[in-house]
């Protein structure tokens, strides 16, 4: 299941976001108060008071030989194994870096902007607020350090850092959610192909082969239709050893109609070609979509595209590469 964890400095807006977000999926929102009730029911008094004094204390023994930090990791990637959540600090991020369902989002504003929200909300002096935000970043950090040896605050721990200082709440929530559905693609994508023995071939950047793909990109752009270029390499014919002798990879995936496009050209001994390698991955990889698209029917698939796309946003112009 997938989950989105939040890291945030105080003053932030973090808090306000990652509530906004859980509203906004319907997903549980756990943070560190709601995970010792749900994870740690038997928790005495003293060693709940040592948790909240000292990080370390994390590290130490809970039972059955494993530490408080062992038991929370195992109890949180059972709990994703079923349903999907928002974690809200304690070093989430780190306790799932490894689990492709998760993107982790860090969120920061400047001192200055902390410090007039910190006055605001809790009605504090400026040096006394300014304390205040010190010592709980002084805490954050420690945290972090000692419990998994890393800097909190380096950004390769996250796949989106957000400052508050130019977004508002809304806009966060819409960039995580955006964020997130094209990382969940990614994740899907990369899990069918290994279910189905094809080969995950996403790149970070598409490097089209020929203008003929670029063209026809910018006429699903235009008309705002998603798609992956790419995506997929379906091997279709192996010789005796095992070793793969053809391959077919489609030009393009469009995530809403789960169909991949194959763009030829008119030269008939192409496009023979593609519809033998067409037909074996119908055989092999039962229920893929695949269709044969020529040149000639770019603008007349893409008028079909359209009706199924945005019809209140105007299309792009492919010619206004600014975007005024």
């Amino acid at each position: 299941m997938p989950i989105i964890t939040i890291s945030r400095q105080m003053g932030s807006l973090g808090d306000e976001v990652a509530s906004a977000l859980s509203s906004k999926l319907g997903w549980e929102l756990i943070t560190r108060d709601l995970l010792m009730g749900k994870f740690f029911p038997d928790l005495q008094e003293d060693q709940q008071a040592r948790l909240l004094e000292s990080a370390k204390f994390y590290l130490s023994e809970y039972k059955d030989g494993k530490s408080f930090k062992e038991v929370l990791s195992e109890s949180l990637h059972a709990m994703a194994e079923n349903t999907p959540a928002i974690l809200m600090g304690f070093g989430s991020q780190l306790l799932f870096s490894d689990y492709d369902s998760a993107i982790h989002v860090r969120i920061v504003a400047s001192d200055e902007t902390r410090l007039a929200r910190i006055e605001k909300q809790f009605q504090l002096p400026e040096s006394a607020a300014r304390e205040l935000l010190a010592s709980t970043d002084r805490k954050h950090k420690r945290f972090v350090s000692h419990v998994f040896s890393v800097d909190s605050t380096d950004f390769s721990l996250y796949h989106l850092i957000l400052n508050t200082d130019y977004m508002s709440v809304d806009e966060c929530v819409a960039a995580i959610l955006a964020t997130f559905h094209e990382h969940e693609l990614r994740v899907r994508i990369k899990t069918e192909t290994k279910k189905e023995g094809s080969v995950n071939h996403q790149t970070s950047l598409p490097v089209f082969k020929n203008p003929s793909e670029a063209e026809f990109a910018k006429i699903l752009d235009m008309y705002h239709i998603d798609w992956k270029y790419e995506p997929k390499t379906f091997p279709v014919e192996w010789d005796s050893e095992g070793n793969v002798t053809l391959a077919f990879s489609p030009d393009f995936y469009l995530p809403r109609f789960d169909t991949y496009l194959e763009l030829t050209t008119m030269n008939q001994k192409y496009v023979t070609k593609k519809n033998r390698k067409l037909k074996k991955v119908k055989e092999l990889y039962p229920g893929t979509s695949i269709k044969i698209v020529y040149k000639k029917d770019f603008l007349e698939l893409a008028e079909r595209l359209k009706a199924f796309s945005f019809p209140d946003v105007p299309p792009k112009d492919p010619e206004n590469r600014d975007g005024e």
